[in-house]
């Protein structure tokens, strides 16, 4: 489905969203939640990736697709390796069967895991003969996905001897990597994470109780971009939020008060507010902690006609496209001039916005949803629009509850 977005108010916007909860939070749960059936989740994500995870987790066939849900892949490469008794084939889509899994299936034999490529050395399609896994120590690279980290850490609480995990070199994404240990510490799971060496220990049982996800700052990023191109004075007031948020995402309420949006913590929720002018200096982040967020930046920076330079995301090369790749061929064709590097990305002052322009989203969520607020400028065509459900059922209805037209091609 393609579709033409149109702003469809000129007034300043006042609105109450409710978003699903974190895919991130509730992938890692639903995990444990098998691990561990003490656990009850609540405010769990509707994405298609949480979805497909519980499918594959309840599945009883030998092959199990997941789609494009790269962090399933990740997450149940390291479950069923450790599930003794157990024989899967993981499969995905075409682009699925294009990411690398090597590095974690690397670690994970070097820990005595049994597993098997089905088609190509160091990608899905993957056999997994589930083992006894008795080894205790591990070493993987820093710098690679923190899922491949966060996939060991989850598969470490159920070992008997629980896992010692050493990263070699810069470590990346490190409040990914936090999220997850938080969330065992949450459920009196005991680890440490000093220096390059994280420890989880080993448990037997953990006490009976419900897990509220928060909702999805990812999700709250395409928000953050409505009111940074929106007149001063406007808000969206979105639930359900914590100040002391575990997602490395959450760090949007910083990065944005650059474009003039102000964030106010309340119970449970967050009001974000266009307060002032946008600052037209150069806005020159590292985003190697929080890199699902760059598209949404480029985008803002882009529609507010600032320049920006945005680094750290090497792991963006290897997402559901090549999402560096992608931003520069799509902005590009808006009027922008940028730059990309496998690791950064420079976007110089734009002076005027292409009209009508129709955004390609390389079966990627974020591609749709991040160019999604530029139509509070120009008309703007959206490409496979339903894309979005990979991460965000409804995204649809609430940019229509926001204000914005959207008709069908």
């Amino acid at each position: 489905m393609d579709i033409l977005l149109t702003a469809g108010r000129r007034e300043k916007i006042n609105e109450r969203i409710t978003i699903s909860g974190s895919k991130s939070e509730s992938n890692r749960l639903l995990i444990l939640q098998q691990l561990f059936p003490e656990i009850s989740i609540e405010n769990l994500s509707d994405s298609d990736d949480s979805v497909h995870l519980q499918h594959a987790l309840s599945s009883k066939e030998e092959s199990i697709d997941i789609g494009h849900a790269g962090t399933a892949m990740r997450f149940l490469v390291g479950y069923f390796a450790s599930k003794e008794h157990c024989e899967v084939v993981l499969t995905g889509s075409e682009r699925m069967q294009n990411r690398p899994i090597g590095i974690l299936v690397d670690a994970l034999k070097d820990l005595g895991a049994h597993i098997s490529y089905e088609v190509k050395e160091g990608f899905p399609p993957v056999r997994i003969k589930g083992r006894h896994i008795t080894k205790q120590k591990v070493q993987i690279n820093g710098n690679v996905s923190s899922q491949y980290i966060s996939s060991l850490i989850l598969m470490g609480t159920h070992l008997e001897n629980g896992l010692e995990i050493e990263l070699i070199g810069n470590i990346t994404s490190v409040p990914y990597i936090e999220m997850t240990l938080s969330l065992l510490t949450q459920l009196g799971i005991q680890t440490s994470f000093e220096g390059n060496i994280i420890q989880v220990f080993a448990v037997k049982n953990i006490s009976k109780q419900t897990v509220v996800v928060e909702s999805d700052w990812s999700s709250a990023s395409y928000f953050y971009s409505i009111i940074a191109l929106s007149e001063i004075g406007s808000e969206i007031h979105l639930s359900a939020y914590r100040k002391d948020s575990l997602q490395g995402d959450s760090c949007l309420a910083t990065i944005y008060t650059h474009f003039g949006v102000e964030t106010e913590f309340n119970q449970n929720s967050i009001t974000l507010r266009k307060e002032r002018p946008t600052n037209l200096h150069s806005l020159d982040i590292d985003l190697k902690n929080a890199p699902d967020i760059a598209q949404t930046i480029a985008v803002t920076a882009f529609g507010l006609g600032v320049s920006c330079e945005l680094t750290g995301l090497h792991t963006l090369k290897i997402k559901e496209t090549d999402r560096l790749e992608a931003l520069q061929e799509e902005l590009t064709k808006l009027g922008a001039t940028i730059r990309v590097t496998n690791d950064s990305l420079y976007l110089s002052v734009s002076s005027a916005i292409h009209e009508n322009v129709a955004i390609k989203t390389y079966n990627d969520h974020r591609m749709a949803m991040a160019f999604a607020p530029l139509a509070l400028k120009v008309p703007i065509q959206i490409q496979n629009a339903e894309v979005v459900s990979k991460s965000y059922q409804k995204f649809w209805i609430d940019m229509e509850q926001i204000g914005l037209l959207i008709k069908e091609l």
